[in-house]
């Protein structure tokens, strides 16, 4: 990160207002493979005592309107978001963009482009199912994917009331997962392109919780690839490793970020802002990128 974009706190004043409220930088909604609509996550926040959220859907950015419409009712800030799918050397990592214009045409044609590639990649999941003798329909597939981006989350519920399955673990550890049977690798971005995709959005990029299958060699590459923040709190951190990448974007002079991965309930460890950020963070997020939207330009 060059000298011009290093982050400064805001000014005193809005600092202790912001201390005195949360954010919760990183949740799911039907549009991806949330169990939640916008609206509901919205109400959620709101019942949660969150200043603001971020709408981070899988390659997807159709839910966001639904939110900032919710959001008038609730008087709860929404952070325009996504979570990218991207590989580097092999190596899946997850990237969060804040506060993109998710009008932007290139991200609109990337979102697009990423809906056919998961179509293309449930039909080849599907066929997989079929030949081990687990048919399901596709149609069954995209009801549980709504409007939305569809993905294995979708395919393991249709599994559940098909009575394949249990439950959605059981989906995922026989099947679904990396290395089972049914498996098919997903299309990613080049952490480059990711990166570079966001910034022309308007936003800032993120490496969502590292630490979990992205080793401390891939995360400094992605900072020297020009990433602008690290998620250090997840509900998968410990405070040991919340203090690692605390540190770890400290000395690069990155900004930090954090939530709880709210998928609506899907995992049993989630609860919207039981991780959370102080507002503080989001206030950061804009003072950085008034500087770094005139360096990007």
């Amino acid at each position: 990160m060059s000298d011009q974009l290093q982050v400064k706190p805001p000014t005193s004043s809005h600092s202790a207002a912001a201390e005195r409220a949360w954010a919760d930088l990183h949740t799911h909604t039907t549009y991806s493979d949330g169990l939640l609509s916008p609206s509901e996550v919205v109400s959620q926040a709101k019942a949660a005592n969150l200043r603001a959220i971020a709408i981070t859907d899988h390659d997807e950015i159709s839910g966001i309107d639904a939110a900032l419409n919710a959001a008038k009712a609730f008087d709860v800030e929404i952070v325009s978001g996504v979570e990218l799918s991207v590989t580097h050397k092999g190596i899946d990592v997850h990237v969060l963009g804040y506060f993109v214009d998710h009008h932007n045409p290139k991200l609109i044609a990337f979102v697009k482009d990423f809906q056919q590639e998961r179509r293309l990649r449930l039909d080849r999941i599907l066929a997989k199912l079929e030949a081990m003798g687990k048919p399901l329909s596709k149609e069954s597939v995209l009801i549980k994917a709504g409007a939305g981006s569809v993905g294995r989350p979708h395919i393991a519920d249709a599994m559940v009331e098909a009575g394949f399955v249990e439950n959605y673990y059981d989906a995922f550890n026989q099947y679904l997962a990396d290395g089972r049977p049914a498996y098919v690798p997903k299309k990613k971005l080049a952490a480059a392109e990711a990166i570079k995709l966001l910034h022309g959005a308007g936003g800032l990029a993120a490496i969502a919780h590292p630490g979990l299958d992205v080793p401390d060699e891939i995360v400094l590459e992605m900072v020297h690839a020009g990433i602008d923040a690290i998620e250090t709190v997840h509900p998968k951190h410990g405070d040991a490793r919340r203090l690692h990448y605390t540190a770890m974007a400290q000395a690069h002079g990155l900004l930090t970020t954090g939530g709880s991965d709210f998928h609506g309930g899907r995992k049993a460890f989630e609860k919207i802002g039981d991780h959370r950020v102080s507002y503080e963070i989001v206030e950061r997020m804009k003072d950085y990128l008034m500087k770094a939207k005139n360096a990007w330009a």
